[in-house]
């Protein structure tokens, strides 16, 4: 039987992972940030089809810029992704993250309502104003509710990272997003996640504070 040799120390193991990924990854006709991000995705999931489903607004990435400049709110729809995201960059930044899923009066609302608490969530967070970040990485509903309040002139976020996952809603909700004013990063499809949401955002924090954000 032949040896197998197991990689133990965590930075060789990230290093080699990340030259597997730049040894399958193309990045014809992706700008850095764009590869840099869809390279994490990656790093994160294990699946190297992001580099086909992962779609760009062509204004993304200056609209990050411009919410990273000016010290945007970043609004996720769940914890997952809130504490996921690198806080050391984002002091630095000067970006702050709020996730309002788990408070009581979303909670509140949910059981009279039938709503789900993204949703509400996501309502009560367009109340702050416009020009935040917002960032869905687990619920369908939440990503159409932000449409919807978008539609209706209720609130225009600075850029949508819309990955939602699953089977019921994710798909139909980023087919919606492709169409909207509102510079995105999302993904086509069931896929997406948690782990694609934040892997997006501290990519873009890193393009960002190294320079080769736009």
């Amino acid at each position: 039987m032949r040896s197998m040799v197991i990689i133990k120390d965590p930075k060789d193991i990230e290093q080699e992972s990340f030259r597997i990924i730049d040894e399958g990854l193309d990045r014809k006709d992706l700008s850095p940030a764009q590869a840099a991000i869809i390279r994490r995705v990656i790093h994160a999931t294990g699946d190297f089809e992001y580099q086909e489903i992962t779609r760009f607004h062509p204004q993304v990435l200056a609209a990050a810029q411009d919410a990273f400049t000016q010290g945007r709110d970043i609004f996720t729809d769940v914890n997952m992704v809130r504490v996921g995201i690198n806080k050391e960059r984002l002091k630095r930044v000067g970006c702050s993250v709020k996730c309002y899923i788990s408070q009581p009066d979303i909670s509140e609302q949910a059981n009279t309502s039938g709503l789900t608490r993204a949703t509400l969530a996501i309502r009560k967070a367009a109340q702050e104003g416009d020009g935040a970040v917002v960032v869905i990485g687990n619920a369908p509903t939440a990503l159409w509710e932000t449409l919807e309040l978008v539609a209706n002139g209720q609130w225009e976020p600075g850029l949508i990272i819309g990955v939602p996952v699953g089977f019921v809603g994710a798909a139909e909700a980023k087919e919606r997003l492709l169409q909207s004013t509102i510079p995105y990063i999302t993904c086509l499809g069931n896929k997406g996640g948690s782990s694609v949401a934040v892997a997006i955002v501290n990519a873009l924090l890193i393009a960002y504070e190294e320079g080769y954000l736009t």
